[in-house]
């Protein structure tokens, strides 16, 4: 199959909208991204085109012409080569929304704890090369040995959903939280608030969260990790993503009415004392751009095109597309989805089209598509391209280590603890 950079550039660069059959979201898409790395604090183009970028944004620095320059067959080259002289002391790991070109480099692909496991069972890796986004390249850092150095090939490779709940701003509202609600526990021992953060979120909440009794969801083990915090609280806040929060919520029988938002530019996140008293699930103003862009619509033109298709979406979508869909569950819980089905299957999937389109290649069986019919990466991912690959890992045959992310020690003790909690939360 086709990869989705390769059909981009094909494409005629004309932008669609969401009702339109074909086309891409950006025309920027058909750029590299070292066209757009310099000076620019934005995710790029893709699904995060238009979230506001922080204004400390990593920014990556200019790669050599070289690796610029050079086309798909002698990036290929120089990738294998280094691969082969490193051996046993690199590791590569590509998340299931990588672009085709980067991910066919990968020794493991998965989602984002999937992979910082598997690095975990590398011990003889000196070199962990994530091919993801930052965050992801954290928790491997947070969850990796003393000898073992973790890289992210593009420095801009951020996440708009991770930077939407930064430190200072859940800081506040734990703070006004706190005010409100005090901190003794109840008669059952519970406390009266347990914060949550998705994996999607920096070390540094990570390690909040940690720090002040809670815990790390993935979309796998959001239920179990709820059932967790309930058992020691009497309430949640969740965040970064809203949607996430909410279908896990709804699901476990929580009524929408006990789930305020919290908007955090706004006192009291734009709630009054009484409604946060009421509340169970305090959920966070954050969401993921890539699955905000799933609409009903798309499932029942899906439905009217293709009768008995089975539409699986992700958690992070919003509530009323989970609700129209037949299921939804992680990456995992999809991929798995579709490898039990036992007879030629007419699939619609709400989730990245990098995963859909490899879903569509891995299984000809079945008729497998994406649900948005605009190719709208993800804009951060986007951002690893082979020419960075390259570049990184030829300057670890040289002996150099570039774009290392280390998380302090300050930080990541705290964030184990609370990723420990989330292993032992298995649903």
């Amino acid at each position: 199959m086709t990869s989705v950079n390769s059909t981009i550039q094909q494409l005629s660069l004309t932008p669609v909208g969401d009702g339109a059959d074909s086309g891409v979201c950006a025309t920027d898409l058909v750029k590299s991204p070292w066209d757009l790395d310099t000076g620019l604090r934005s995710y790029g183009p893709g699904s995060s085109m238009d979230d506001v970028a922080p204004a400390d944004t990593p920014q990556q620095g200019v790669i050599p012409e070289k690796y610029r320059n050079a086309d798909d067959a002698e990036l290929d080259a120089r990738i294998r080569a280094a691969k082969e002289t490193l051996g046993e002391r690199l590791v590569v790991l590509g998340h299931f929304y990588q672009r085709d070109e980067v991910v066919q480099y990968a020794d493991f692909i998965g989602d984002s704890f999937q992979l910082a496991n598997q690095a975990l069972n590398r011990e003889r890796a000196e070199y962990i090369v994530f091919c993801g986004v930052h965050f992801m390249a954290e928790t491997a850092d947070i969850l990796s040995q003393d000898h073992q150095q973790v890289i992210l090939p593009n420095l801009a490779a951020g996440c708009s959903m991770a930077d939407m709940a930064d430190e200072s701003s859940v800081e506040e509202c734990w703070e006004q939280l706190e005010d409100l609600y005090g901190t003794e526990p109840d008669a059952a021992g519970r406390v009266p608030v347990i914060p949550v953060t998705y994996m999607n979120s920096s070390a540094a909440l990570k390690s909040f969260v940690g720090r002040n009794g809670g815990i790390v969801c993935t979309s796998s083990n959001a239920t179990s990790v709820l059932e967790w915090a309930f058992e020691r609280g009497q309430r949640v806040l969740f965040f970064p993503d809203q949607h996430l929060g909410r279908n896990t919520a709804k699901a476990m029988g929580i009524p929408l009415e006990q789930m305020p938002l919290w908007s955090p530019a706004k006192p009291l996140g734009g709630n009054t004392a009484e409604e946060l008293a009421e509340a169970k699930v305090l959920l966070w103003h954050g969401f993921c751009s890539v699955h905000r862009r799933f609409n009903t619509g798309q499932i029942d033109k899906a439905r009217a095109e293709y009768p008995g298709v089975n539409v699986i979406v992700h958690p992070e979508c919003p509530m009323e597309v989970v609700d129209a869909a037949d299921s939804a569950g992680s990456t995992d819980f999809i991929q798995k989805a579709i490898a039990a089905a036992t007879e030629p299957t007419t699939f619609a999937i709400g989730t990245e089209i990098n995963m859909v389109n490899r879903l569509a290649d891995q299984y000809p069986q079945h008729r497998i598509f994406c649900l948005d019919p605009v190719i709208c990466p993800c804009s951060t991912m986007y951002r690893i391209h082979p020419g960075y690959l390259a570049w990184v890992l030829e300057e670890l045959v040289a002996g150099r280590v570039v774009n290392q992310i280390s998380v302090p020690e300050t930080v990541a003790s705290n964030a184990r603890v609370a990723l420990e909690r989330m292993l032992a939360a298995r649903p």
